[in-house]
């Protein structure tokens, strides 16, 4: 059973549904404006900085067994272009649905007196917790699910020259003349018996004078 341990009530991503109650079709809408946590997003590749403001818009609904919250949360993310390294940054809208159920309640509604005893119970289930849910793991997974894989800065960004670093995207026409390391040894080859060849022309060259003046 994953269980809500410990929930801060000071923390703005922890909400409190004493006010919407047990009563079934009982609903709430919240509209919060956040700190973002640390580490939201793909860690490494682009993600919502630490601290930036996020908006939260919350639908809360009482049913049997829980409360079904349902929500969607907008920040500017951060990162940088997978191909080119530019930075990149992009209106991030994330929406998520996820139901937390009451410890004391199976999937029908039906009180329990262990949670836990179903077989069947899903270990990976979240809970409400003195009246408190935590929406922090249900927002990680949801914007990392809103964030792209590879982001990049244009969709025909070029990258980067893997011979010298260049931005293609800036230079269009940007190339190396490649040269084949193999022709390039018979290249030097040829030319270093050019060199021969003119150095002994001119010295049958220089005997013939010689010939000549004597």
């Amino acid at each position: 059973m994953a269980s809500n341990a410990r929930l801060d009530h000071r923390n703005p991503l922890v909400i409190d549904t004493h006010e919407l109650g047990r009563r079934p079709g009982a609903m709430q809408r919240l509209t919060r404006e956040v700190d973002a946590p640390r580490d939201l997003g793909i860690e490494g590749v682009i993600g919502v900085p630490e601290g930036a403001p996020m908006e939260l818009d919350l639908r809360l609904e009482s049913v049997m067994e829980g409360v079904l919250v349902t929500g969607t949360a907008r920040a500017s993310a951060k990162g940088e272009c997978v191909r080119c390294l530019e930075p990149v940054g992009l209106e991030l809208e994330a929406d998520f649905q996820e139901m937390f159920s009451y410890p004391d309640a199976d999937d029908r509604g039906r009180v329990i007196a262990e949670p836990g005893d179903d077989a069947e119970d899903d270990e990976d289930r979240l809970y409400i917790e003195d009246g408190l849910i935590d929406l922090e793991p249900v927002l990680r997974d949801a914007v990392v699910l809103a964030l792209p894989m590879q982001p990049v800065c244009q969709d025909d960004c070029a990258g980067l020259c893997s011979e010298c670093g260049a931005r293609l995207t800036d230079d269009p026409d940007h190339h190396h003349d490649a040269v084949d390391i193999r022709w390039a040894a018979l290249q030097g080859l040829a030319g270093s018996l050019e060199d021969g060849e003119k150095d002994e022309m001119s010295g049958a060259e220089a005997g013939v004078d010689e010939k000549q003046e004597k």
